[in-house]
């Protein structure tokens, strides 16, 4: 599995049409819950960033009769996007047919935000289209996505550095609570493993279910992080608390899920080892963006990460099989832009 930096060159398999509501939406890292477990009544609660590089991007224009296309390697996110279009069908009533394009993808179940950002991308792409004026949100819930965490939804919307409250007692959508642009030259360092995938479905509701509730000294822990190391910091582009309350929050974090992660914090051991390193050496802030395994390193400056990497390959730290990405926050949302007359 190789990561789609830009979306890939056009070649149709069919003519396609001219007018199109193209959007291309960011990964996202989830960097951990405060409250899973619950403790005053409100659970879960999260803190993301949208990142540059990585992207869904698409394309959706009328037609004479549906028709679908995709770039290589994205036939299976496809499939979840025609799925995706008859539950909007169903829901508005807006039956036209449609040329859909599929340009590049995420990688699916690796800790990036996939899901959310195809159903979200391809939501307001129809919504566009056809002149519905739906928000993110409701396109969300509409299509099974953001029960948990409102933080890809919001990556979309705003893009940046994001703190949501969880959801709401009657179901609703999290609240968010902050959105600060991380300074733009610290750099994040994309690590991931194509050998493995991070839970999801059944298996991850089956992991969650096993695992014992988080201490409520653990969620105070985290959010004492948050409050007072990791929003100040990057609001400030003070990098040491922020990395330092990263790194501590992933700690608490991964200590709670790692019984579900085969004993440990990280999902792949190689990049565990790699990120473990680079805390140590270089105060980066390191974890696990969700299940994984999809791991990352803040760092504060282009020049600092590439140093950083060059010193781990030369150490013989990078695993083979890691796949490694220099890249930097995203303090945007997703791009759409609308092509059709007169539009």
């Amino acid at each position: 599995m190789r990561l789609a930096l830009a979306p890939e060159a056009e070649t149709p398999l069919r003519t396609w049409p001219a007018g199109r509501v193209r959007v291309h939406a960011p990964a996202r890292l989830h960097l951990g819950f405060l409250d899973p477990g619950a403790s005053l009544g409100r659970a879960f609660g999260s803190l993301g960033l949208a990142i540059a590089g990585p992207e869904t991007a698409l394309d959706l224009s009328r037609a004479e009769a549906d028709c679908f296309d995709a770039a290589p390697g994205c036939a299976a996110a496809l499939e979840r996007a025609r799925a995706h279009l008859e539950t909007l069908r169903q829901a508005t009533g807006m039956r036209a047919p449609v040329a859909l394009r599929l340009r590049s993808a995420l990688p699916a179940h690796v800790g990036l935000g996939s899901g959310t950002q195809l159903a979200v991308a391809l939501g307001r792409a129809f919504s566009e289209l056809f002149g519905l004026d739906m928000e993110s949100a409701r396109i969300a819930a509409l299509l099974g996505r953001g029960a948990r965490s409102g933080v890809g939804i919001a990556a979309f919307d705003q893009g940046g550095l994001l703190l949501d409250g969880g959801p709401r007692a009657d179901g609703g959508p999290p609240a968010l609570l902050a959105r600060i642009a991380l300074p733009p030259a610290w750099r994040v360092l994309l690590v991931l493993d194509a050998r493995l995938h991070g839970l999801s479905g059944a298996a991850e509701k089956a992991a969650l279910a096993r695992l014992a509730p988080l201490p409520r000294e653990a969620a105070a822990e985290i959010c004492h992080q948050v409050l007072m190391r990791i929003l100040p910091g990057a609001a400030g582009a003070e990098f040491a608390p922020f990395a330092a309350g990263i790194t501590r929050m992933q700690e608490v974090l991964g200590a709670h899920f790692a019984p579900a992660q085969d004993g440990s914090a990280f999902t792949s051991a190689a990049a565990g080892r790699l990120l473990r390193w680079m805390s140590a050496r270089a105060g980066a802030g390191i974890g696990q963006s969700s299940w994984g395994p999809a791991g990352f390193a803040i760092l504060p400056s282009e020049a600092a990460a590439r140093e950083l990497l060059a010193e781990a390959r030369a150490g013989g730290l990078v695993d083979p099989a890691l796949d490694l990405l220099v890249t930097a926050a995203r303090n945007h949302g997703a791009l759409v832009s609308d092509a059709r007359a007169g539009a």
